[in-house]
């Protein structure tokens, strides 16, 4: 087993990860899939920002590439020692998950402000665009004062917190390869000893895999919990 083999394995899930966060920061731009608030510039400073196409997307998406390819990465070696060559490229490696810590690092702290700013939307009380909010996470029944677009307190709040969850992910995974990729380089790209070779490979792809599945019940769990908390005043009226 190679350490090789756990940068490409941290790489395919930051391809995963990159593509979603673009797909959720492109959603961000379309509440309920209408382009007009975009066309008459009716969205939140945060949303402009691209952190999940440009932070968590193409950012991330460089190591991935990067970390992908390593294990097939033929390296001439230095002064004819085929493992000094791969040991630089490892060693390289880390310099690209330094990368995709910046990029997720910036998703990360444009999904917080985000969320704790609130939603810019069109208000019944002062009849005017404006962020409404200063605390409204967790009082739902204050949602109901965006009236445009629809449900954009409930849309800003799922996407934000999926992109941040998302940039969470990769912010790890990043980590996880800068270590993967210092012990590469010390130790060379493929270990001397196969059993420690093997621990050392399954120990962190299961880490990756704990950490994804740990965010992502996190995350729908607190979905769950905002959905059913916000339907509570919906049923007390019909009762």
């Amino acid at each position: 087993m190679c350490f090789g083999r756990c940068a490409r394995c941290i790489g395919y899930k930051l391809l995963v990860l990159g593509l979603l966060s673009i797909v959720a920061n492109i959603l961000l731009y379309f509440p309920n899939g209408e382009t007009r608030f975009a066309s008459e510039h009716h969205l939140g400073k945060y949303v402009e920002c691209l952190h999940g196409i440009l932070g968590g997307g193409f950012l991330v998406l460089i190591p991935a590439a990067v970390f992908i390819g390593l294990h097939n990465d033929d390296c001439c070696g230095c002064f004819g020692h085929e493992d000094c060559g791969k040991s630089c490229a490892m060693l390289s490696s880390v310099l690209a998950a330094f990368i995709g810590i910046l990029g997720s690092g910036y998703c990360i702290i444009i999904s917080a402000l985000g969320l704790s700013h609130g939603p810019y939307c069109f208000t019944h009380l002062e009849r005017n665009w404006m962020y409404p909010f200063t605390e409204y996470l967790f009082e739902y029944n204050k949602w109901s004062a965006c009236q445009e677009p629809h449900n954009i307190v409930q849309w800003n709040v799922t996407l934000f917190s999926i992109l941040l969850v998302l940039g969470g992910i990769e912010f790890i995974l990043c980590f996880i390869q800068i270590i993967n990729g210092i012990l590469g380089g010390v130790c060379g790209l493929c270990c001397n000893h196969e059993e420690w070779g093997a621990v050392l490979w399954w120990a962190a792809c299961s880490n990756c895999i704990a950490l994804s599945l740990y965010f992502a019940h996190r995350l729908l769990r607190m979905l769950y919990v905002m959905k059913t908390a916000a339907s509570w005043p919906a049923l007390i009226k019909v009762r």
